[in-house]
C-alpha cells in the first residue's frame, strides 16, 4: 500500500496525515482531492508533500487504497463518478456513516475491494478507537496489509458493519461528551490551587482509573458507585443520564442505514 488518495480534504483527512507524521509514515504518494481551493491550501500549507487537486477527481481511482471521506449527502454521486474507473485490487475505504458496503458495490459495477472505518479524533495522537469493517469478498492479502499500516492510528478493532454505525456514536463522536467537562475540571483544579500539568495529570490519571474500576474491578455498578463517599452531582445525575439517552439514540436513529 504504497500509494493514497483522499476525496475530502477535511478535518478526518488532516487526522489521518497528522497521524501518519507521528509516526514518520511515508508513501510514495498521498492525493487529496477536494471541491474547495481553500481547504486544499490549508491541508498544502500543513503537508507540503501531499499533492492536492480540486478539479480530477479521476486521479484518485490508480491509489493503492482510495479514502471516501465525505458527507453522506454527496457519497453516491461520488461514486457514480468514479464508476468502471477504480483498479480491481484498489481498496476503497469508506468513512461515511450511513451507506453500506452493498450499496457502495452496486454503485461501482460490483467492485468487491471496500471497506468502512470509523476512526476518533484521538487518532491524531496515534490513540484512535477506529474500527474497520471489510467486505466478505475482498482480498484477504489487502485486509491483512491494511491492518498492518493503519492500525498504527491506534486500536483498530475488525467489527461487523452492523455495528458500524454504534462505534459512530460511542468512540468516534464520544470525545465531545467529555472534552468540555474535562475542561472546566481543569479550570477549576488551577483556581483550587494546581497549576496546569498538575491538574492535566490528576484529570488523565482519575480518568483511566475511573475506566478501569468500573470496567476491570468486577465490582457490580451499585458498589463502585459507592466507593466515593460524596458526590457533589448526585442530584443531577438522572437528568444527565436522560440527556444521553435522548440526543445518542437521537443521532444514532439519524445516521443509521435505512
Amino acid at each position: 500500500m504504497k500509494t493514497l488518495a483522499f476525496i475530502g480534504g477535511g478535518r478526518i483527512t488532516r487526522i489521518f496525515l497528522r497521524a501518519f507524521q507521528n509516526k514518520s509514515m511515508t508513501f510514495n504518494r498521498i492525493y487529496v482531492y477536494d471541491i474547495n481551493q481553500e481547504t486544499l491550501s490549508m491541508l498544502k500549507a500543513e503537508f507540503p508533500g501531499t499533492e492536492i487537486s480540486h478539479n480530477n477527481l479521476q486521479e484518485c481511482a490508480g491509489s493503492d487504497v482510495l479514502f471516501l471521506a465525505l458527507h453522506p449527502r454527496v457519497f453516491m454521486d461520488t461514486l457514480s463518478a468514479l464508476k468502471g474507473k477504480i483498479k480491481l485490487n484498489t481498496l476503497v475505504v469508506s468513512l461515511a456513516p450511513k451507506i453500506t458496503m452493498e450499496k457502495m458495490s452496486t454503485a461501482l459495477d460490483g467492485h468487491k475491494n471496500l471497506a468502512r472505518m470509523n476512526p476518533s479524533a484521538s487518532a491524531v495522537i496515534n490513540q484512535g478507537v477506529n474500527p474497520v469493517a471489510f467486505n466478505k469478498e475482498c482480498s484477504a492479502t489487502l485486509k491483512q496489509d491494511f491492518m498492518n499500516v493503519f492500525g498504527q492510528l491506534g486500536y483498530t478493532p475488525v467489527v461487523d458493519e452492523a455495528k458500524i454505525e454504534a462505534y459512530a456514536v460511542i468512540s468516534a463522536m464520544g470525545h465531545t461528551y467529555f472534552f468540555f467537562q474535562l475542561n472546566k475540571l481543569k479550570e477549576l483544579a488551577v483556581g483550587f490551587g494546581m497549576d496546569e500539568k498538575e491538574a492535566e495529570t490528576a484529570i488523565t490519571e482519575m480518568l483511566s482509573g475511573t475506566a478501569n474500576t468500573l470496567f476491570d474491578s468486577g465490582l457490580p455498578y451499585n458498589e463502585v458507585a459507592d466507593l466515593v463517599p460524596v458526590r457533589p452531582m448526585a442530584e443531577v445525575e438522572e437528568t444527565i443520564k436522560g440527556y444521553y439517552d435522548q440526543y445518542l439514540t437521537g443521532i444514532f436513529n439519524k445516521i443509521k442505514p435505512q
